[in-house]
């Protein structure tokens, strides 16, 4: 139930790798789907309970998974659940496939899914559940029955991270999100605390960060980060020496017991410089060669919606990232003001969740005061309601329906007399609208 979501699809796809006939739930069709679709999972899109009539479900023998996102009064779930199916969080059965194996998970506020991703292709051939597409496999789903690993990324949402076993886990950062869960700061740390009382092997953790472990005995405790004037003393895995020259962002990585000089970045992103330090830390202490390493470092191809480069001319560059948090804005425009220092910044935001932009508006609105131009889409509702006063509006900049901004991203580029960078971010459907956007600049530039 909710087939279409990043995670669930990796789920529906592992149980129907494994010889399982699957049946999906979404609300709206999508790439996502489609790709289910021609895989065999057969999917409705139809919120009735006569959608189910033909499939001769078993209660014995069904189980049933389903999102959060899936709301209360879904006629299929009030169907289920009347008529008493085993109705598993995916979380839930995500911690059963990590009790089976050495799960490699990664935790935190920002970078899980580049990371989750940067180590499955460090270690592939390996099991994998990624928050994202794959660049390098086209897909949120690797399996492997040679590998005695699975990577997976642990959300902490609703904390779902709570029914994971890792055996070694990064912990990339802890700021505040999902205070509608949480309710305060102070309760989301306090879940991160409670997840590395989880851990049996290993904790690699961004020095810095606002949090105290609480490891079982015998777990160790790794940092990471990288070496400036603030980090001199108590990392142990950091990158130092680093080098932006054309386009490629190459450092060394050290590690406890030695370094490997020269690592290149396959997605050329500040950003990426710890993600990736964080990736080879756990690699490492799985035994992966240092020049196995390298080469995979070079040969990573990212993640689809992070940080992805999709028209890149002289007059005009045309980035997508998934961003939905302050930081993670202020993350994407750091690194577009470092790759591309002269150019005007035209940013579009779509934001998630009523309650984040509640909760953050004075962030948001902070952070996109920052671009050069700003455009807003209406908030992106998934599982909740209206809440009466908040709307894209009291985040500033001018709003804009979906319809609409293709035409307004034209006008804008059309109007500036200087080269520029177009952005978009959000984790709504903004999606949707990469390709046209992508298009329309493209015919743009082949016209002048």
């Amino acid at each position: 139930m909710g087939i279409g979501g990043i995670g669930m699809s990796a789920l529906a796809r592992y149980f129907h790798h494994r010889g399982y006939p699957v049946f999906g739930y979404d609300r709206t069709p999508s790439p996502l789907t489609r790709e289910l679709e021609k895989e065999g999972i057969e999917i409705t899109y139809t919120d009735a309970e006569r959608m189910l009539y033909g499939l001769g479900l078993d209660r014995k023998y069904t189980l049933i998974v389903r999102t959060p996102a899936v709301p209360e009064d879904c006629e299929i779930y009030t169907y289920l659940r009347r008529e008493g199916f085993d109705i598993r969080k995916r979380a839930e059965v995500l911690g059963i496939v990590t009790q089976r194996m050495k799960a490699l998970c990664v935790a935190g506020t920002h970078g899980k899914t580049t990371t989750s991703t940067m180590i499955a292709h460090l270690m592939h051939p390996v099991n994998a559940f990624l928050g994202g597409i794959s660049e390098n496999y086209h897909t949120n789903l690797l399996l492997s029955k040679e590998s005695e690993y699975v990577v997976v990324e642990a959300d902490e949402y609703d904390r779902s991270f709570h029914h994971l076993t890792p055996f070694i886990s990064v912990v990339t950062a802890v700021d505040a999100d999902h205070l509608d869960i949480y309710g305060t700061p102070e309760a989301y740390r306090e879940a991160f605390a409670h997840y590395t009382s989880l851990i049996t092997g290993a904790l690699v953790m961004k020095h810095g960060i606002e949090l105290k472990p609480r490891l079982k005995e015998g777990v160790k405790c790794y940092t990471y980060g990288l070496l400036n004037d603030q980090m001199v003393n108590g990392l142990d895995f950091y990158a130092k020496n680093i080098r932006i020259a054309d386009g490629q962002i190459v450092f060394d990585f050290v590690m406890p017991d030695g370094q490997i000089k020269d690592v290149q970045l396959g997605v050329p992103v500040w950003v990426n410089i710890e993600n990736a330090v964080a990736a080879m830390a756990v690699a490492h202490l799985c035994g992966v060669k240092d020049e196995a390493m390298r080469e995979a470092m070079a040969s990573f191809k990212g993640v689809q919606r992070r940080f992805n480069i999709h028209v890149n001319t002289p007059k005009v560059a045309y980035i997508d990232d998934y961003a939905h948090h302050p930081q993670e804005i202020a993350t994407a425009i750091d690194s577009i003001r470092k790759l591309f220092p002269e150019r005007k910044l035209i940013g579009v935001f779509q934001p998630h969740l009523y309650t984040r932009t509640r909760d953050f508006a004075e962030g948001f609105r902070a952070v996109l005061g920052t671009l050069d131009e700003c455009v807003l889409l209406p908030i992106y509702p998934a599982r909740e309601e209206p809440i009466p006063g908040v709307t894209s509006e009291m985040l500033g900049g001018e709003v804009v329906e979906k319809p609409a901004l293709v035409a307004e991203l034209i006008r804008r580029v059309q109007e500036s007399h200087e080269p520029v960078v177009v952005l978009t971010v959000g984790a709504g459907d903004i999606d949707r609208l990469v390709p046209d956007i992508t298009r329309a600049l493209k015919e743009k530039q082949e016209n002048e």
